[in-house]
């Protein structure tokens, strides 16, 4: 039960400020904050009521909806959805409390945030194919009204070319999904059922295909170079808030879909292309960084970065399917690696975002050329600025390192020269940040920024939660490990 009170509150909450027209900006703010909050308690609640030595899915609730079609409403988490939805309903809170110009329309804007979050925790907590794909293709409704409203720039293109570049990859899941449930006899969209007897061991071509289907979806979602050219726009014309979440939560959506699909369904059909999806997920480490290198656009850059950073959790989830290699304990660490670096990146990535929006208030500018000098101008901008960069380029003590150290010892282990390769991106990520806090913080202040205010308490206490996060993850993770090692073990066979 205490799984659909997570999903169920922030989507009344969305009801009660579209239902009800008069809403101040203050109260709207508030009521979704209290609604968000609640849902982040409840998975709290869960993840303390979670035994590491339990069954894989626990807290489940089913409940029978067309029976004759093998279609209920199941919910359930194992300690990787576990870990990646109380991130994100971390992340929606947030983006909530986080000031941002809502052009008038604070129920509406608080009213689709709240909406976004319902369905973004849907995904991660159902066990049904079918709701997993109704819930997926929800997130690009809310996010599209979000971009194409609350934007800047030409938010109407850019939400339209997201909409229809993640739209094509949602078909092409269904498609797969439609091949999945066909594959089992009697047909049936429960997840549990479909890891259990791994339907499309060695089926050859059909396998093939619906592998194929599977991974470019996710693929565009993640996103993975070539499939990638819908992100950096989106990212740039979209406010803050919902650029944290973008980058937070919707892009994790692309790898938790890996692990729970194809890695945990087709583990034969997985394995038998591990090492081809590990150098994809290479190309992505090192174009996203160097892409980000040469970007002159602050929010630009930092988008390029989430290319690169989903590069790492791709390569831990390839890893870690290489069912030939011998080594289990290695991809069990690539495995919690990966996922690691989906609930990290979302804490750091959206600090970033959160950061670019608080610019954008202030200047209505990004280019990283018309700053410089702002670290006696604002000093607690600057140290959350720093914390975050340093997080996201591995920094030891940060949360970045443990994930990215856990994704390459596992990939050492499997594809010793992947490893190699790979942690030229993390070298790459270094220059880039450098350089980032160096044009932004540094130098002379030009005239135009005398006026640049330092961080609001709202600011700064969101900022500083994240931040205690990152710390708290680099310093001390067994909570988090502990919480995902359990689960990581049962899918690649260690207990």
């Amino acid at each position: 039960m205490i799984l659909t009170v997570a999903w169920i509150v922030p989507l009344l909450g969305a009801v009660a400020l579209a239902a009800f027209p008069r809403w101040s900006e203050a109260r709207a703010r508030l009521w979704a904050a209290v609604m968000a909050a609640l849902s982040l308690l409840a998975l709290v609640v869960a993840w303390v009521g979670f035994d590491p030595a339990g069954p894989l899915f626990q807290h489940v609730d089913e409940l029978q909806w067309v029976p004759s079609i093998g279609v209920a409403y199941r919910v359930g988490v194992d300690g990787i959805a576990l870990a990646v939805a109380t991130m994100s309903a971390l992340l929606f809170v947030a983006a909530i409390v986080y000031p941002v110009d809502t052009l008038g329309q604070p129920r509406q804007y608080y009213a689709w945030l709240l909406f976004l979050q319902a369905v973004s925790l849907g995904v991660f907590l159902t066990l049904d194919l079918l709701l997993f794909y109704v819930f997926f293709d929800l997130t690009l409704v809310g996010m599209f009204f979000l971009i194409g409203r609350w934007g800047h720039g030409t938010p109407q293109v850019s939400a339209l070319k997201f909409f229809l570049y993640t739209f094509a990859g949602s078909l092409l899941l269904l498609l797969a999904i439609i091949g999945l449930y066909l594959s089992i006899e009697p047909h049936s969209f429960d997840m549990r059922v479909l890891i259990e007897r791994q339907p499309l061991a060695g089926t050859g071509l059909y396998a093939g295909l619906v592998f194929l289907a599977l991974m470019l979806g996710f693929a565009i979602k993640t996103p993975l170079v070539p499939l990638h050219t819908w992100l950096p726009q989106a990212h740039v014309d979209a406010p803050g808030p919902a650029s944290a979440i973008l980058a937070g939560v919707l892009l994790k959506m692309g790898t938790y879909g890996m692990i729970r699909l194809p890695f945990a369904m087709m583990q034969e059909t997985f394995a038998e292309y591990s090492l081809t999806i590990a150098i994809v997920a290479l190309v992505a480490i090192l174009y996203g960084a160097l892409v980000a290198l040469g970007q002159s656009n602050l929010k630009r850059r930092i988008a390029y970065t989430s290319i690169n950073h989903m590069g790492y959790t791709v390569l831990g989830i390839a890893v870690a399917a290489a069912f030939f290699a011998d080594n289990q304990a290695a991809r069990q660490l690539a495995l919690t690696g990966a996922t690691v670096e989906m609930v990290a990146h979302g804490l750091i990535t959206g600090a970033l975002f959160l950061i670019c929006g608080s610019f954008w208030q202030r200047t209505g500018d990004y280019e990283l050329d018309h700053y410089g000098g702002l670290a006696h101008r604002a000093p607690l901008l600057t140290g959350f600025t720093v914390l975050a960069a340093f997080a996201s380029l591995g920094m030891p003590g940060l949360a970045g390192f443990v994930a990215e150290f856990q994704v390459f010892a596992g990939t050492f282990a499997v594809y010793p020269w992947l490893a190699v390769l790979g942690v030229l991106g993390i070298l790459i990520t270094a220059a880039l940040f450098l350089d980032m806090l160096r044009r932004l913080f540094f130098g002379r202040l030009p005239s135009h920024l005398g006026g640049f205010s330092e961080l609001k308490r709202a600011e700064w206490g969101v900022l500083g939660v994240l931040s205690l996060g990152i710390l708290v993850i680099g310093v001390a993770p067994q909570f988090l490990l502990t919480l995902i090692e359990a689960s990581s073990a049962l899918l690649v066979g260690v207990r």
